[in-house]
């Protein structure tokens, strides 16, 4: 099989059963990097079996996290480096076509598109999302947040690459599917809410504001109070999540009472303050 020369980053923690799925799919890739965040499962043994790259990360609570870190300290044979989750699985469609869009010298980094899944689902309608996870190592790095204080994340979940040059969009979508349990969706985005509602308070004040559109009539919508139902209703309305059944609804509902969960934490820390 002909590599193709690009650095695979995989981001993990206690993921047993999302690598192998994960893994077993970047077989073409040049480098296969795996930073660990001290896993106490099985996450490791199933990342060297398949040849990668183990590094561990242990992280002192300030700048940089995990990806940047990467980024900074760990060898990267390549130019170009797609950084993914233990739960996003990528397609040969969608390998073959970064093979080809990376040669274009006109572009330092390429926007990617996600095929969603929640509780077994693949989810048709609703809200999709997407990041710029592909980029020339030498022109992007993850925005820096001044967050030594506050935050208890050690990787890069709400930070978005800054990228210099031009950067284009893959058409193939990677896939999005955890199979972890809602136990566990819960308490991510728990823990994300805080990080969220804290990052809220400190743009308020002015600090290192770097927002693209979607993060300005986020927050736009959280001042107001009218993002939880805002987003409900473009979601499972406008957006015909209602077609994907109940987990389109189940979906929709988690979604927004996470902006809720984010609001009323947020007057919490006020009232702290």
């Amino acid at each position: 099989m002909n590599k193709i020369p690009i650095t695979a980053i995989v981001s993990v923690k206690n993921e047993s059963l999302n690598l192998p799925n994960c893994l077993i799919k970047l077989e073409r890739f040049d480098q296969l990097i795996i930073v660990d965040s001290g896993s106490t499962d099985d996450t490791v043994s199933i990342a060297k079996g398949f040849g990668a790259e183990v590094i561990q990360f242990d992280w002192d609570g300030k700048f940089p996290k995990k990806r940047n870190w990467a980024l900074q300290n760990v060898h990267i044979k390549n130019d170009w480096v797609l950084f993914l989750d233990a739960d996003e699985f990528v397609t040969e469609a969608f390998v073959s076509e970064i093979e080809e869009k990376t040669k274009d010298p006109n572009y330092n980094g390429f926007t990617i598109h996600f095929e969603n899944y929640f509780m077994g689902k693949k989810l048709r309608y609703g809200y999709g999302f997407n990041k710029s996870a592909l980029f020339k190592k030498s022109k992007g790095a993850y925005e820096k947040i001044e967050e030594d204080l506050w935050s208890h994340l050690d990787m890069e979940v709400h930070e978005h690459p800054i990228i210099e040059g031009n950067i284009g969009v893959i058409k193939e979508k990677v896939v999005h599917k955890d199979f972890k349990t809602l136990e566990h969706y819960i308490s991510k985005h728990n823990a994300y809410s805080s990080w969220e509602a804290h990052r809220y308070l400190q743009l308020k004040e002015g600090k290192n504001i770097q927002l693209s559109r979607n993060q300005k009539i986020k927050y736009f919508l959280m001042n107001t109070g009218l993002l939880p139902w805002v987003y409900f209703f473009g979601a499972y309305l406008l957006k015909f999540g209602f077609l994907d059944g109940k987990e389109g609804f189940y979906l929709a509902k988690y979604k927004a009472n996470y902006f809720f969960q984010i609001q009323t934490k947020i007057i919490e820390l006020k009232n702290k303050q």
